[in-house]
């Protein structure tokens, strides 16, 4: 998912560490805000279109408009193992992450997907130590604080759904987790490219799946639907997917997949705002013990 590859000529050494330092924080933003609104942008969409094409026309849109724009600028093809090796990683993450989340919404609300998937940081925390990269002292005690906070955020949100909705958002959690962790030691396309690359090569399959299981395009599709895919494409995907591989790139597995726990407290407060859910002070403890644990990590990177 990220460019092993490194620059042939870098005479000004200190400038990527600059940038990094400003890039990685405001990409980290654009996560925990528009990945958080996200899970109520597909609870809109799959009012009129199904699961698995939803997601697959959201990154074949993404990933068409993105790689058409890179082509035109000249940015260079991927090479036959870069596009082998974003296939995986996009259907690791877009294919099975983000299709098995879709498909879990249609029978849990948009707020236990998001607490759900806030367990992704600990499976990746796991696949991470397999490769021998296990998260420091500080950083495992900012995972165990932010979990805690998601299980005490759901103890607020009195949601319920189907066992098999519940399988569907772990196994998606493991996936996107392994993926993740996978990608950064294989050799990925540059920059952007990945992104285009990795939704586009996830768009075939989550297609195929939709089609193979009789999903049909709707034929009067509601407008806020529509709009609604139009968001998931633009920010969910081409924005914000392309600041995750960023961030997976400059810092360490932990800070990457934080955002899973500032999710849960922006999406409920998404719902708040737009769909007049209520918030008790379960809610509010939970939203309060994550940023804690999201804190430490952030604390425990600068301090490495």
């Amino acid at each position: 998912m990220t460019d092993t590859t490194t620059p042939s000529a870098a005479p000004v050494v200190h400038a990527p560490v600059a940038d990094t330092r400003l890039l990685v924080p405001l990409a980290l933003f654009a996560l925990y805000i528009i990945w958080g609104s996200t899970y109520l942008g597909i609870h809109y969409a799959l009012e009129s279109y199904p699961p698995f094409l939803l997601a697959g026309i959201r990154f074949l849109g993404a990933g068409v408009a993105l790689f058409a724009f890179l082509r035109l600028r000249g940015v260079a093809m991927p090479t036959a193992i870069q596009w082998r090796n974003a296939g995986i990683t996009g259907f690791l993450l877009l294919g099975v992450g983000n299709g098995l989340v879709c498909f879990a919404e249609q029978r849990v609300s948009s707020g236990i997907a998001a607490v759900a998937v806030a367990s992704m940081p600990l499976f990746a925390a796991v696949f991470a130590g397999v490769y021998g990269e296990w998260p420091s002292r500080r950083e495992t005690v900012g995972l165990v604080i932010g979990f805690v906070g998601v299980v005490v955020l759901n103890l607020g949100a009195g949601l319920s759904g189907s066992r098999l909705g519940a399988i569907a958002l772990l196994v998606a959690a493991m996936s996107w987790a392994f993926g993740a962790t996978w990608s950064r030691r294989q050799d990925m396309p540059a920059g952007p490219m990945n992104t285009a690359a990795q939704m586009l090569c996830a768009s075939v399959a989550l297609l195929i799946v939709g089609f193979a299981q009789g999903e049909q395009l709707p034929a009067h599709p509601t407008t806020r639907a529509t709009l609604a895919l139009v968001y998931l494409a633009v920010f969910g995907s081409i924005i914000a997917f392309s600041a995750f591989l960023y961030v997976l790139k400059h810092a360490r597995p932990a800070l990457a997949t934080s955002y899973a726990y500032v999710n849960p407290p922006v999406a409920v407060l998404f719902g708040v705002l737009l769909v007049g859910e209520s918030v008790g002070p379960y809610d509010l403890l939970g939203m309060a013990i994550i940023l804690v644990g999201v804190g430490a990590i952030t604390l425990a990177r600068q301090r490495r």
